[in-house]
């Protein structure tokens, strides 16, 4: 059986890591992988080095575990580069990214897409993400990047327009894990629903959405979810976080047509209509969680704590087929066996009614040639006009970046619709400067001079 090497950028993020290779090692043509662990922080790699362990022990797998510093050396003759890396981490880059704009009195909710938050983020992230491009070029040009890391549309742009010989493929899990939700607002089984959907990532849309009547018929669910939100019966308030039921959402629905596929904690601050500081009253009917990242890396923090002590106690771990797409990928291009994914990539007429290069989120055909994008050509014009509204701020941002130009950072804070709906061009450019100068640790050399242009 031909041995496979699978990468891991950022394998500190144990969960995450544990939760892919959870998902790799139940795959045989993927059981005796060479999986390379690679991370800056010594102590956490450790920490993933030992949990990886004791998957291959668990699953009887064949697999070796090997660790590096470096990232280079971890790339070396790679055929999957899994890259889940936050730089900057929560603290103290999250932290700014929610501090400072409270100054000013704007309020976000995640802060890691769109946004000044997004914006920062992509800014810190883009240059390593290229970086390993240069890398890949030189010890595995033929590897497929699975990327994992947000801004995620910022990054997929950025890395097609400088290194468009680079294979790589954007990874979510907002529309199957919607499709979930969605099942259980209507009491039924999700494997009873079928779907297609297409946009731009956490801005996707369901333009078909479908589910098996009794008599094991195909029907739109779209008139129950609009006659169950109309008469209060649904959104349910469960799921993946209960605080935040999915009002925002299903009235974004209400108005434009068709569910989107990303959160509503999310969705809220890509949209100027729901967090406003002189509209307390919309936080409340709709539920809007502001800062809830910072709630949740704080819980993530303090269990991470309980759960390290439990991983080095036991001899094996419990594993749960997660809901990720990076297994599937893999084994359908070793195996030929195809799968379909939802991917972002680069635009090249997947989405005719969007621009060329931007990143877009469709349908895509997985096998032994690779990853194999579908056209979508139906989406509604009021939805993608929605989309260009974040695609402005996403291109600004690159442009920035391939550029060197830091008036398109501002530029693409000015556009950024939530931005623009709380602070005035001033506020908005005082803001931009004071974000610049907290991140500069963490931001490309070109941006050493924080000093306003």
């Amino acid at each position: 059986m031909v041995e496979h090497k699978i990468t891991f950028i950022g394998a500190g993020s144990t969960i995450f890591m544990k939760n892919i290779l959870g998902d790799v090692l139940q795959y045989p043509a993927l059981q005796n992988s060479k999986i390379a662990l690679m991370d800056i922080d010594q102590t956490r790699l450790n920490e993933s080095e030992l949990v990886a362990q004791k998957l291959v022990e668990t699953l009887s797998a064949d697999a070796k575990i090997e660790t590096y510093s470096q990232q280079r050396a971890a790339l070396d003759g790679a055929d999957f580069v899994v890259i889940c890396f936050q730089i900057g981490g929560y603290d103290p880059c999250t932290i700014i990214d929610f501090e400072v704009p409270k100054k000013y009195g704007l309020r976000q909710t995640i802060a890691d897409t769109l946004g000044v938050g997004g914006i920062m983020r992509g800014l810190r992230t883009v240059p390593h993400l290229w970086s390993l491009c240069e890398d890949m070029r030189a010890v595995c040009p033929n590897a497929i990047m699975l990327q994992y890391v947000n801004p995620m549309a910022i990054n997929s742009w950025a890395i097609g327009a400088r290194y468009p010989d680079i294979r790589q493929v954007g990874l979510c899990h907002s529309v199957q894990g919607t499709a979930e939700e969605l099942a259980r607002d209507l009491a039924i089984d999700v494997s009873e629903m079928r779907y297609r959907a297409g946009g731009i990532n956490h801005m996707a849309f369901y333009l078909e959405l479908e589910g098996r009547d009794t008599a094991g018929n195909w029907r739109d669910l779209y008139p129950l979810l609009q006659g169950g939100y109309a008469q209060k019966r649904i959104p349910v308030a469960t799921g993946a976080n209960p605080r935040c039921p999915n009002f925002v959402r299903y009235e974004v629905m209400k108005h434009f047509g068709l569910f989107v596929t990303e959160s509503s904690e999310h969705f809220a601050e890509y949209v100027p209509w729901f967090i406003k500081s002189h509209r307390p009253d919309l936080i409340d009917r709709f539920k809007v969680p502001l800062d809830e990242y910072p709630k949740r890396c704080e819980e993530q923090l303090a269990d991470w704590k309980d759960q390290v002590v439990q991983f080095r106690s036991s001899k094996e771990i419990e594993i749960h087929q997660s809901h990720e797409y990076a297994a599937q990928i893999m084994n359908a291009v070793v195996t030929g066996s195809p799968a379909v994914i939802y991917g972002n990539i680069p635009n090249q007429g997947y989405i005719p009614q969007l621009p060329e290069g931007c990143a877009v989120e469709v349908p895509c055909l997985v096998d032994a040639s690779g990853i194999q994008p579908t056209c979508i050509e139906d989406i509604p014009p009021q939805l993608i006009a929605l989309m260009r509204t974040n695609i402005n701020v996403q291109e600004l941002t690159v442009q920035a970046l391939l550029t060197e130009n830091r008036d398109f950072i501002y530029h693409a804070a000015m556009l950024d619709p939530h931005t623009a709906a709380e602070l005035d061009l001033d506020q908005i450019r005082s803001l931009v400067d004071e974000l610049l100068i907290e991140h500069s640790n963490w931001l490309p050399k070109w941006l050493e001079d924080t000093r306003a242009a």
